[in-house]
């Protein structure tokens, strides 16, 4: 895709980080900007601040592992706009901590927004994608869908699953004959709101947890986190590989943890014991 003037664009967890990001680089381009986000006072100034800056938005307060609500929002962008040519599956959260000791709540958290997220979101968009003559999808896995940080696995688990899917799809798209691109966005550290995630759980998956239990992992993961890549960066990412038709977006190329995919790479080939991932 080369031109985005007058194309629309929707983005789920457009309200803040990465997905704002996003929805305000595609603004800029000329697109008109549909978002979903589960937070209503985050949506509602992302909203103001777009229309503030000459965007042609919409938004809808939705939940995306509900997919009734997915296909609200598909549905608020047709409305609007008449069809859709870039989405994002953009909503992620994060949780951690040992394997065994987590409760199964976490699990379900993450797991329902990180991958039930992006399969409903797959579902319900790419149907019509394909009905433009250029349209591309981006779904945001992470660098933690490539390699296996310790304390990590529900996302790590999901961020694999997102990469496994994406490629399936791309060669599924391409087999059928579609116009539909494919991308893949795995950034590591990117300076963003997702270290504190459990301010989205739902009350149904929220159990007492021992604040000792996670409270270093958290305040680790939260200096990574300040210290990472601007999310504008990341939304630069994303659309040069949207204007490429590039699958792979790999934000941190020069970082350590392309050197850690590279030695687990190695460890598959040469079928060695995993090598450690340290987490920055």
């Amino acid at each position: 895709m080369q031109d985005f003037t007058g194309k629309v664009a929707v983005i789920t967890g457009g309200a803040h980080g990465i997905g704002l990001a996003m929805a305000q680089r595609f603004a800029r381009d000329g697109m008109k900007i549909v978002i979903g986000d589960i937070e209503a006072p985050r949506l509602e100034e992302a909203e103001r601040s777009l229309a503030a800056a000459g965007a042609d938005v919409r938004a809808l307060v939705m939940d995306v592992t509900v997919p009734e609500q997915m296909q609200a929002l598909a549905d608020l962008a047709v409305d609007a706009y008449g069809g859709v040519h870039v989405f994002c599956n953009n909503a992620g959260v994060a949780g951690g901590g040992l394997e065994w000791e987590m409760p199964l709540s976490t699990w379900e958290f993450v797991l329902g927004v990180n991958l039930w997220g992006v399969i409903h979101g797959i579902r319900t968009f790419v149907p019509l994608l394909m009905k433009q003559d250029a349209a591309h999808i981006v779904n945001t896995a992470s660098v933690a869908g490539l390699v296996a940080p310790p304390f990590m696995s529900p996302y790590n688990a999901t961020k694999h699953a997102v990469v496994a899917i994406s490629e399936s799809l791309f060669h599924e798209l391409a087999l059928v004959g579609s116009n539909v691109k494919v991308s893949v966005l795995c950034p590591a550290w990117v300076n963003t709101g997702i270290g504190s995630s459990e301010r989205n759980r739902p009350e149904h998956l929220r159990e007492q947890i021992a604040e000792d239990q996670n409270a270093a992992l958290s305040g680790i993961i939260q200096g990574y986190l300040d210290a990472g890549m601007s999310p504008d960066e990341v939304a630069d990412h994303v659309v040069r590989a949207i204007v490429d038709e590039r699958f792979w977006i790999l934000t941190h190329q020069g970082d350590e943890w392309m050197a850690a995919v590279g030695a687990r790479l190695d460890s598959v080939r040469d079928r060695t014991n995993p090598v450690p991932s340290a987490l920055g």
